[in-house]
């Protein structure tokens, strides 16, 4: 399971703080540091953000819109085209450097800091109309209590109404533990593999983009996501007092079926 996103929020928990199954090594802003200054280039066409922008501004009331994990901010300019203001933030500083390079009209209130953590003092104490998080960014906390914290960060900052909305592939329905070896991309002159492993059981999936250059040197490109199942998304979401609004299969609305493999959920904080 490739990490569709980053996504560059991960939060403090990690391998380093003693999940033995996730990546050695693997910390809060490595992803950041591995993939900002190849992210436009490889995940440019990952999904349509202008039909994105579109739907949280339809369910969203007015005000505010946080995006989570807001990297180099392909999402976040959609929104903000729309006439939103939008904050972002993320636990990398390469990933907001790369930001600052898009946001050439300094649209974007970009926070660096951990999306759990920082969540309430990143949105100045005010009331956010929409909480974003894209391409599988609930999914870079690496344990239960952390992503139980995030739900319950984010019903924090809500105004009355406002949204969480959730992208987030479906995963795999056994605990089967894998490891695979592919290839990305390949030229002449240089060639990606993609090496990844699968704990079923413990509902993490890590691996390395391995960029070979003619000449360079080898360059390595981890990530690391601790999967949920839509069930367990919706469980958090509940606890946290949120009530599922929409669900869809994808930005342009299709129907969700239990045959997709990525999920759009709304969850709207009612009082």
């Amino acid at each position: 399971m490739e990490p569709r996103r980053r996504d560059d929020a991960a939060s403090s928990d990690s391998a380093a703080a003693g999940d033995a199954r996730t990546m050695a090594g693997y910390t809060a802003d490595t992803y950041g540091r591995a993939f900002a200054d190849v992210y436009d280039d490889w995940y440019h066409d990952l999904s349509d953000v202008d039909a994105l922008a579109a739907v949280v501004d339809a369910h969203a009331p007015a005000g505010a819109v946080c995006e989570l994990g807001v990297g180099t901010g392909r999402v976040a300019l959609a929104i903000a085209a729309r006439g939103r203001r939008v904050i972002g933030i993320d636990v990398s500083s390469e990933m907001l450097e790369q930001l600052a390079v898009n946001d050439t009209e300094r649209t974007i209130v970009a926070v660096r800091g951990d999306m759990v953590d920082d969540l309430v003092t990143a949105t100045h104490d005010e009331h956010i109309a929409a909480v974003v998080a894209a391409y599988n960014t609930v999914f870079n906390l690496h344990t239960e209590d952390r992503q139980r914290a995030l739900f319950a960060s984010v019903a924090t900052v809500l105004a009355p109404g406002g949204i969480f909305v959730v992208e987030a592939a479906v995963p795999p329905s056994d605990d089967d533990s894998s490891t695979t070896v592919g290839v990305r991309s390949m030229t002449t002159e240089r060639v990606v593999l993609s090496v990844a492993r699968h704990h079923g059981d413990d509902h993490i999936a890590e691996g390395h983009f391995i960029e070979f250059t003619d000449g360079d040197r080898v360059r390595l490109r981890p990530w690391s996501i601790r999967y949920l199942s839509i069930t367990e998304v919706d469980q958090m979401a509940t606890d946290a007092g949120l009530v599922l609004d929409n669900r869809f299969a994808d930005w342009d609305g299709s129907a969700f079926t239990s045959g997709d493999d990525n999920h759009i959920s709304i969850y709207r904080r009612l009082s």
